[in-house]
């Protein structure tokens, strides 16, 4: 039996900082793992520009703890209106490593996302010739389409015709969530990819409705049937370049997720990798975890895989109740659980 796992020092393809207090205090759960992480420009107003990139990637820079080496790679939010040039030359200034599509009023802080994907394609055809990747929430914001549906809506709707139309764009499908996500990656080309949460690795749709309702398991998009749990797994641990990590962690108050109108999210960060961990070895995995964790990532980016190391130990730990953070509390994923595995300091 493996007592340690030493792997390549990882990153997160998909995470969410947000902004002030909060993101000061959230970012270290981050920094002291994942050398680099992709960060979602969700915020109030959005990242919409390049200066306002530039300008947010500062902020988290005054954030990082003394002795951490941490490289934030920013993303714009795209709307009905980006101007594709200043995206270009974002990109080019190295502020932008990639743009993310937000269907309006799909997730948190989402109003100001794209009304009508078509509207994108000039965009998308400049993306393409520059190289920026494209990142996804796959979801169409149709009120007689039902929640669960959601993804696989998108994907019939949108993801085809895309991908189609761009061929050579690079595109991550962020936080899969179904079956017809994994088998819609595992078809296409080696332009697309896909990101897996911790949290749809673990938990179905019952864990947010079964006994009482659940917020703190409630994320968009929401987890499904058991049947996509499981295929999100096996994506996860089989070795496949297409699939590599991203959080998702985004954190929300205590009270802002049990209200009357609880907020979507999951915040993960501090236990992430022990949480994707317990998979792989649940799934007798543990020796395709570097790849999914540190070097999936980097290859589909175009980024070299970090040099420095991190190693984990084989020991049971408990996951507080709640943790500090924002001038509040954070209810953490796996709260009051307890897990097999911990970061070596």
């Amino acid at each position: 039996m493996t007592d340690t796992l030493t792997i390549r020092r990882p990153d997160d393809w998909h995470l969410h900082f947000r902004d002030g207090v909060m993101m000061r205090d959230v970012l270290p759960y981050t920094a002291r793992r994942f050398a680099r992480a992709i960060v979602m420009p969700n915020l109030t107003p959005p990242v919409t520009t390049a200066e306002l990139g530039a300008a947010y990637r500062e902020r988290i820079m005054s954030a990082v703890p003394d002795g951490v080496t941490f490289a934030p790679l920013m993303t714009c939010y795209l709307t009905d209106n980006t101007n594709p040039d200043d995206l270009a030359r974002g990109h080019a200034e190295g502020v932008f490593t990639a743009a993310k599509l937000y269907p309006a009023g799909a997730t948190t802080n989402s109003d100001n996302g794209v009304t009508d994907v078509r509207k994108l394609d000039p965009v998308l055809a400049r993306m393409e010739t520059h190289g920026i990747v494209l990142c996804v929430h796959g979801e169409v914001t149709d009120h007689d389409i039902d929640v669960f549906d959601r993804e696989a809506e998108f994907i019939e709707r949108h993801l085809r015709r895309i991908t189609s139309e761009f061929p050579k764009l690079k595109i991550v499908f962020e936080h899969i969530t179904t079956s017809d996500a994994v088998n819609f990656v595992l078809d296409c080309g080696p332009n697309v990819g896909a990101t897996i949460t911790p949290q749809h690795l673990h938990i179905n749709r019952n864990a947010m409705l079964v006994g009482g309702i659940q917020p703190h398991n409630y994320c968009l998009p929401v987890a499904k049937r058991e049947t996509h749990r499981l295929a999100l797994r096996k994506a996860a641990t089989s070795g496949n370049a297409k699939f590599f990590l991203g959080t998702d962690s985004a954190p929300h108050e205590r009270h802002t997720k049990e209200s009357a109108c609880g907020c979507a999210g999951i915040f993960n960060a501090p236990f992430a990798l022990e949480s994707y961990l317990q998979v792989f070895e649940e799934e007798g995995a543990l020796d395709k975890f570097e790849a999914f964790a540190s070097l999936n990532g980097p290859a589909f980016y175009g980024l070299p895989a970090n040099e420095d190391t991190i190693t984990l130990e084989r020991v049971d730990v408990s996951v507080p109740d709640e943790l500090k953070a924002g001038g509040s509390v954070i209810v953490p994923f796996h709260a009051g659980q307890r897990l097999g595995w911990r970061i070596v300091d």
